[in-house]
Formats: structure tokens, C-alpha cells, sequence
């Protein structure tokens, strides 16, 4: 039985992941981004530990969020699985910074960074990486498909650092859930079952790190995602921004 902690688990693919962990008999902690999203959490999915609540598009919350994620752990595995999509990226949150930016790349650094290393980490991120700027010019005011491309390049990037945790990037394909519209023409099961693969880190993920996947197997991804340089360009401006440094090794 795992310990498992997975953001945005309202609703989506995020709920539909806690669900099936729940019924393989895992401790599966919730997220919500307020109280009522809260109470659609657990409604959803009666049988989770708990919902946490945090509003990630701000910084302190998030900070309040991985103070209460340490209490709680140590954790086996954490799925950076939030996200916003069509929010403008004029829209600010609570510190005034982009909703998009914070949500989407620099909570998931954040927590990364503030909460103890689990034994499995994954960061969400989607096909529509592909077209991510790779310069990471106007960070905070990158768009979608650029947040996608900074969470499959922090996958990578912490799959360095975390030498002894096995940190994946998942895109879970173009499925029918709120944000992937009706007319999404991907299977929604598989992309579930990579969730859990990745949570267990069972079947083709076990023992492994650094891995794109997709539908349970590896999967090609955007050249700039690997290019180490970008990744110590993205992690310095997240840390700049955030005042959230990554820890040492030794820490680890």
C-alpha cells in the first residue's frame, strides 16, 4: 500500500486516478483549490485519507500547502497533475502573478522543492508541449502549451537532482474531461492506467527515471525538454521568482 498525494483531484483525470488507487488500496491524500472544490473532492472519491486545499496560483499558499504535505508524509508518491488551460495570461492571482504561470510551472517547482522528496514523482504534462517556447523568453507570461514544456523539462531536470527518486513526465493524450472538451479523441482509461503505473511505479515505469510517458509506455518528446542548459535557465528564474531554492543533495 502506497502513500499517495495528487494536486488538482477535484475533478478530471486527477479524480479519476485517486478512485482507481483508492480501490487498489492505497492512502490517497486530495487536493482542491477551495473549500467547495473540497466537498466535490471527497464526494467524487469518498474512500481518499483527506483533501487539502490551497489555492496554487499563490505562492503562500503553496508554501502553506508543502508545510502541511511534510507533516503529513513522508509520501511514496506526489502527481503534479493541476493545471488551468484557457485562462488568459493577463489573469493575476493573489500576489499578482499570472494564474497560468503559477499554477501551471511554478507551484509544481515549488512543491518540489519545499516538500520531502517522495519515491516517485510525476509532472503532467501534455502533447501540446511540443509547441512550448524553448527560449523561455516572458516566463511569466508563457501560455499553455510553454507551462507543458517547463513541467516535462522539470521532470528531466529533477530526474538529475533526485538521483534516488524516480520522477516521471505524463502526457495522458487529448481525453474527454472539462478542460479536453467532448470531442477529445484519446482513450481516457489508458491515460488513468498510466497514472497509477507511474504512482505504483509497477509494470513498464518500475525502477525507472527520466522517462516521457504515454498510454504506459515511453513517448517522444520536444529536443529542448532534454537540453540541460534550458532546464538550469527555467529552475534559476523559478527560484528567483518563488525565493524557493532547490535543496542540496544531501537533503535528499
Amino acid at each position: 500500500m502506497a502513500k499517495i498525494f495528487i494536486t488538482g483531484s477535484a475533478d478530471g483525470l486527477g479524480s479519476r486516478a485517486a478512485k482507481v488507487l483508492v480501490e487498489r488500496g492505497h492512502q490517497v491524500t486530495l487536493h482542491a483549490r477551495n473549500a467547495q472544490r473540497a466537498k466535490d473532492a471527497q464526494k467524487a472519491c469518498p474512500g481518499a485519507e483527506n483533501v487539502l486545499v490551497a489555492d496554487l496560483s499563490s505562492t503562500e499558499e503553496t508554501k502553506q500547502l508543502a508545510q502541511e504535505l511534510n507533516k503529513l508524509g513522508p509520501w511514496d508518491s506526489i502527481i503534479h497533475n493541476a493545471g488551468v488551460m484557457r485562462v488568459s495570461s493577463s489573469t493575476k492571482g493573489k500576489e499578482d502573478l499570472p494564474v497560468l504561470f503559477a499554477t501551471n510551472t511554478l507551484a509544481p517547482y515549488m512543491l518540489t522543492c519545499l516538500v520531502k522528496p517522495p519515491k516517485r514523482l510525476t509532472f503532467l504534462s501534455s502533447q501540446m508541449h511540443q509547441g512550448g517556447d524553448p527560449s523561455l523568453r516572458n516566463l511569466t507570461s508563457c501560455g499553455y502549451s510553454d507551462s507543458k514544456l517547463h513541467n516535462t523539462m522539470m521532470a528531466f531536470a529533477f530526474a538529475k537532482k533526485f538521483p534516488n527518486v524516480e520522477v516521471s513526465s505524463l502526457d495522458p493524450g487529448w481525453v474527454q474531461t472539462k478542460m479536453g472538451g467532448a470531442g477529445a479523441p484519446d482513450d481516457i482509461d489508458a491515460a488513468v492506467e498510466t497514472y497509477v503505473m507511474l504512482a505504483e511505479g509497477t509494470g513498464a515505469a518500475k525502477g525507472q527515471t527520466g522517462q516521457h510517458w504515454y498510454q504506459s509506455r515511453p513517448r517522444d518528446f520536444a529536443k529542448a525538454a532534454a537540453d540541460g542548459d534550458r532546464q538550469e535557465k527555467l529552475l534559476k528564474e523559478l527560484e528567483s521568482i518563488s525565493g524557493v531554492s532547490i535543496p542540496a543533495s544531501s537533503n535528499i
